[in-house]
């Protein structure tokens, strides 16, 4: 397959320290260009990342006849603006999560895809990890009988109030950082959408971030999803999957330190015996970027369509309307 040759806009954290390593180490998705408002700072970022090619406006790098695709890890807030810019400078985008701010925003993207025909993504690379093929075999085999919970945790430490997750102007809190990652694998896990939500939320004085909050999720059908997410408490993750039969524990089901080999945990009632599946190290952001770029080439792959994202927004807004009106709200 024809490499695709990918451009980056911003230096955001995420990108340089993961998200471009990981592509680096994969002859598919070379990074030939690195974009920033401040044009000292593009060169010398792009150059202690072996990247040939530095640009002092992302309008440059958009106009790059030799980029193919751009991931956008902007703050959210420029997401729309930028991932649609790109399509219409006839880029392919992959988007970090969240896409847009709201359910609306999202829909304006869809509209810019099927304008251009250009393939564009959320950048939700959990998704991409093998484990979570496996959960799905697990349970369409059956082996945990009816599914009907999914419990889910994902927090960390962050008091930083210079850092752009602590405000709200940009698109800050624990909902849109974590909460994006505990919703969508709980859609992923039911293979289906939630009717209706309920959500407990406290907002930090001084940033006016959400900084907890515990959500419940209804799919129908005696089938329940919580989690909760966290932006002030100790570092932590988990997913504990139960059935009518047995029950299923991922030890990292968003993040982890890469590579590392993940396990999962498999029991089946009426006994406690418990069988721990090895999910053999890999890099789940080189994963994603090749993925990406084999749909961009048009070959046989996963896709996980912007209709997707667009119903991971619709979740949070309710997220949001729930918290002010504190009670349940459709989805």
């Amino acid at each position: 397959m024809e490499p695709v040759r990918w451009g980056v806009l911003g230096c955001a954290d995420i990108a340089l320290r993961t998200v471009i390593p990981a592509m680096q180490q994969s002859p598919l998705t070379p990074v030939l260009a690195l974009a920033s408002r401040n044009g000292d700072k593009a060169r010398a970022t792009a150059d202690s990342l072996c990247i040939p090619k530095a640009y002092e406006s992302y309008e440059a790098l958009l106009a790059d006849d030799d980029i193919d695709a751009v991931y956008n890890p902007l703050p959210n807030n420029l997401h729309l603006e930028w991932s649609v810019k790109a399509l219409d400078a006839g880029k392919h985008v992959l988007c970090e999560k969240p896409l847009t701010m709201d359910a609306k925003e999202a829909e304006t993207l869809i509209h810019a895809r099927d304008r251009t025909g250009l393939c564009i993504e959320e950048a939700m690379m959990a998704r991409d990890h093998p484990q979570w093929s496996i959960v799905r075999e697990l349970i369409e085999a059956g082996r945990i009988g009816q599914l009907r919970a999914l419990h889910l945790a994902f927090s960390y430490h962050n008091s930083d109030p210079t850092n752009i997750r602590n405000k709200v102007e940009t698109g800050g809190g624990g909902i849109y950082d974590l909460g994006i990652y505990t919703s969508t694998i709980a859609r992923l896990v039911f293979a289906d959408e939630p009717r209706r939500l309920v959500a407990l939320v406290d907002i930090d004085p001084d940033f006016g971030t959400d900084r907890l909050a515990s959500v419940m999720l209804d799919f129908g059908t005696s089938r329940q999803a919580c989690f909760t997410v966290a932006t002030q408490t100790g570092r932590y993750q988990q997913a504990q999957i139960l059935g009518a039969e047995g029950w299923i524990h991922i030890e990292f089901p968003f993040a982890h330190v890469q590579p590392r080999t993940v396990y999962l945990h498999h029991c089946c009632s009426p006994g406690f015996d418990i069988t721990r599946i090895e999910v053999p190290t890999i890099n789940q952001y080189t994963i994603q970027g090749e993925r990406f770029s084999r749909l961009i080439r048009g070959e046989p792959t996963t896709e996980w369509p912007l209709e997707l994202a667009f119903a991971g927004m619709r979740v949070l807004d309710a997220i949001r309307r729930s918290h002010g009106s504190g009670g349940w709200e459709d989805v």
